[in-house]
């Protein structure tokens, strides 16, 4: 992985990398490629490829949101880490919490963060599951999901999980405007308003948009329902 080329790319973004943050993002890299020969984490195995659409992408965040120092962040279907690991790498004052159904992807996280000397409270929940726990419910000042699911059913996973005067981001590829225009609805029944929409490209030219929605009233106790129904039945 190039690590100037990843400083200039997060620098375009407000972002100062630091040599021992260039050095974690290459050691993510490395080890996210040789986890990947064995569970299933990414399509993406070029390192440069890693680089911009994974740790730049998720670095963008960072520009377009104001998070507060100390800030509670929870990133819904984490996946492989992403955004919730590289805003950790350069935002090691954030109280990350890293949700994912899928046990293997959450050994692979936990090995990664040791490696990396970081920590992050590991979740294995389904995102509706964290939604209804009152240990999770409404308490955090950011919530984020990367490529998890449409807009109207992510609403749901997302806004039960996000304090009132926090704020959920939505991270989309080009469907954006499409996804928001059928989850107006949802995002208002969830106690979520002001959505905010900010293209960006890509240093690779490929253009991302960050949906952002602010939480201002409590979501209704009968939401988020179950996963199936949701699935079925988006509001």
């Amino acid at each position: 992985m190039n690590r100037d080329a990843l400083k200039q790319a997060a620098a375009r973004y407000g972002v100062v990398l630091s040599d021992e943050m260039t050095r974690q993002f290459a050691l993510y890299a490395d080890y996210l490629r040789e986890y990947n020969q064995k569970v299933n984490l990414t399509a993406i195995t070029d390192p440069e490829e890693i680089s911009v659409k994974h740790f730049e992408d998720s670095l963008a965040i960072l520009k377009y949101i104001e998070i507060p120092e100390g800030a509670s962040v929870a990133d819904v279907g984490t996946g492989a880490g992403f955004p919730g690991v590289p805003l950790l790498i350069a935002r090691n004052d954030l109280q990350l919490t890293l949700i994912e159904a899928t046990g293997k992807k959450l050994v692979f996280i936990r090995s990664l963060l040791e490696k990396l000397g970081l920590s992050a409270t590991l979740v294995h929940m389904r995102g509706e599951e964290a939604g209804r726990d009152p240990r999770f419910r409404e308490s955090f000042d950011l919530v984020t999901a990367r490529a998890v699911a449409e807009l109207n059913r992510l609403a749901e996973y997302c806004l039960p999980l996000t304090k009132i005067h926090g704020v959920f981001v939505a991270m989309k590829a080009q469907t954006a405007e499409y996804e928001l225009a059928n989850a107006v609805s949802a995002i208002k029944l969830l106690g979520g308003s002001g959505t905010s929409v900010r293209e960006y490209p890509l240093s690779n030219g490929d253009t991302r948009t960050l949906l952002s929605i602010k939480k201002i009233s409590q979501t209704s106790p009968e939401y988020p329902r179950n996963s199936g129904v949701i699935s079925k039945k988006p509001l």
